[in-house]
């Protein structure tokens, strides 16, 4: 009893529980998303979300200036002094504004070519791109406040954060996609970040009085400066890795069909969801705990204790969801999303050393690893366009996958070796 008291009054057995209920609520959302979009707008509808999402994501590490890691780190850093978190929250506001502002113009003025390229010719949606430029501010302001709050250890509020955004979501995009189809859901996957500002603005408020900081005589030029190393490495991870993407489903698309696209884009919205528990744990809980590490052996500590507590649980949660495959299939999506089924081996098996490798990862973060980041990134990217290439020619879209699960195995091998001295101390 008192074993089992000690563990629930753990502050990561407290973080995890909640997480798990928002990742649990997530999924549960996810479901009924999926199988809405199933049924209303079919693989090819799938697809091209799937294209707006990758484009999403490059656009928020844009619009951010890849500063999130980097304010999660110098706000931890500096929690217990108010004058500097005060100088780090307006520098950052203030970048972001003039580079907002460029970005939605760019978005609304160009919103034909971003369709063409997005999309492709044979789609007209370019009023979704007028609508992103408008609703682009608001998002990624958004983004802001929530790396703020996981600076300064709210970890409880980040993850509500992310509950009520998930329910905004759902009613916005169930509501869009029965009214518009296939353009209510692009609409709906735009509004929900942009909605999130109001709720992360509320429980900022409440650690910091944010309207009553920003005023110009606090911009700290040298915190820009310190974060450049940060916004280059996420500039590499968030806008080069979604232009691969992107460039790898166009061969997906010339070679195997649009139809096939809709298979890997329902397969990767499969790992989106059980991914997004580990990934919330370690940005609200290991990146913070990463970046206050003295030293070597703080560091193997952080370390051991997501690999003996995290992955072996994530790991018997891969193995129910491979036998669970068909049924999966048939509960979040249609019949018609059967041939999904093939593609599980191997996306769980690449996920499993992609979320091995994380954490690795996230101490290039925590400790401002610039040129090892960004070769070790531009090392995998390229394997990985290649690798699909060659294997997409020999297996067909099996192949896609197979291609990502080496590349993920390749990259945690690379990573273990580089910071094996940790593990040695």
């Amino acid at each position: 009893m008192i074993f089992f008291n000690k563990i629930t009054q753990n502050q990561l057995f407290k973080i995890v529980s909640l997480n798990s209920f928002s990742v649990g609520l997530k999924i549960g959302i996810g479901l009924i998303m999926s199988k809405v979009f199933a049924i209303f707008i079919g693989p090819i509808g799938m697809a091209l979300i799937g294209n707006l999402r990758i484009f999403l994501t490059s656009l928020e590490t844009i619009s951010i200036l890849g500063f999130q890691n980097g304010i999660v780190k110098y706000v931890a850093e500096n929690y217990k002094d108010k004058e500097k978190i005060k100088n780090i929250i307006v520098s950052v506001f203030i970048s972001l504004l003039v580079i907002i502002f460029i970005l939605s113009g760019l978005l609304y003025f160009f919103a034909d070519f971003w369709n063409d390229n997005i999309f492709g010719n044979d789609f007209e949606y370019s009023f979704v791109f007028k609508f992103l430029a408008l609703a682009l501010p608001w998002y990624a302001i958004s983004v802001f406040l929530l790396a703020i709050l996981n600076g300064l250890s709210k970890f409880k509020k980040v993850i509500w954060v992310n509950i009520i955004g998930n329910l905004i979501g759902l009613v916005i995009s169930v509501l869009m996609v029965l009214q518009f189809k296939v353009f209510g859901a692009l609409l709906a996957i735009i509004i929900t970040p942009a909605l999130l500002f109001f709720v992360t603005f509320y429980f900022v408020r409440k650690e910091i009085d944010l309207l009553g900081i920003i005023k110009l005589n606090l911009f700290d030029f040298q915190i820009i400066k310190k974060l450049s190393s940060y916004s280059l490495m996420a500039l590499i991870s968030s806008v080069l890795g979604p232009f691969v993407f992107l460039a790898i489903r166009t061969n997906v698309i010339q070679n195997l069909g649009l139809v096939q696209v809709g298979y890997w884009e329902a397969m990767t919205r499969i790992s989106t969801y059980y991914l997004m528990f580990v990934s919330t744990i370690l940005t609200v809980y290991y990146l913070p705990k990463l970046a206050i590490a003295q030293n070597s052996k703080e560091t193997k500590k952080v370390f051991w204790s997501f690999y003996k507590s995290i992955l072996p649980v994530f790991c018997l949660g891969l193995f129910i969801i491979y036998f669970s495959r068909f049924f999966i299939i048939q509960i979040l999506f249609t019949k018609e999303f059967l041939p999904v089924s093939s593609l599980f081996f191997w996306q769980l098996l690449g996920d499993f050393f992609k979320v091995a490798s994380l954490i690795l990862g996230y101490q290039f973060f925590a400790k401002k690893l610039t040129k090892a980041f960004v070769f070790f990134e531009l090392s995998s990217f390229v394997l990985l366009y290649f690798l699909t290439y060659i294997f997409m020619k020999l297996f067909g879209l099996e192949g896609v996958v197979m291609a990502q699960a080496i590349d993920n195995l390749l990259y945690f091998i690379s990573l273990s070796i580089y910071f094996r001295k940790i593990f040695l101390v």
